[in-house]
């Protein structure tokens, strides 16, 4: 898939929000094309405060690889156990987001996956305006030398992620938007 085939894929913005849902993903590969989305987690936000979660691991076709398992600690039996279908976790993340303005880190590439696989699997379009914290990053800490989240956390004194699971960048990224929020 390439970019220009997303045609309905939202605006990416720079904006002090109130109400959105932080959103990240876990993958099997960095293509969308060919990787499986392993997880979708989301935290709603409401007056800047979180007010509901959205984690579901999803069952993948392939067995997941080693590199995987050791970044994020999801296991096959894991996703064997508690995976839910794809299609059924796309359309109950689809229902939490409603019309939210998205907050992510990288974001392009979790909307991307999500965008990819909701056109083909369930023939609908992720269309969601979005705020990336890695673009605003960039923008207001300019003399960073790296702008990952792990950087960011480290910068703004926050705790340090103890998994790379979805839900837990979440909750990091939503603290480090609330920070970079100041600056802008």
């Amino acid at each position: 898939m390439y970019k220009n085939t997303r045609i309905y894929k939202g605006q990416s913005l720079i904006k002090k929000l109130n109400n959105y849902t932080v959103l990240d993903i876990e993958t099997t590969s960095l293509d969308s094309f060919n990787g499986e989305i392993l997880e979708i987690s989301a935290i709603k936000v409401r007056d800047k405060k979180e007010v509901d979660t959205f984690s579901q691991l999803i069952k993948t076709r392939e067995d997941i690889g080693y590199f995987t398992t050791q970044l994020t600690g999801i296991t096959n039996e894991m996703v064997l156990r508690e995976g839910k279908e794809l299609t059924e976790v796309l359309y109950n993340f689809k229902d939490f987001l409603e019309n939210d303005i998205i907050v992510g880190h990288n974001v392009n590439f979790d909307i991307n996956f999500i965008y990819d696989n909701m056109k083909e699997n369930i023939n609908e379009y992720l269309t969601n305006d979005f705020v990336d914290t890695l673009r605003i990053s960039r923008k207001v800490l300019p003399n960073l030398k790296h702008h990952k989240l792990d950087t960011l956390i480290d910068y703004f004194n926050l705790t340090k992620r103890n998994e790379h699971r979805a839900l837990n960048d979440c909750v990091l990224t939503n603290q480090v938007y609330i920070e970079l929020e100041k600056l802008f």
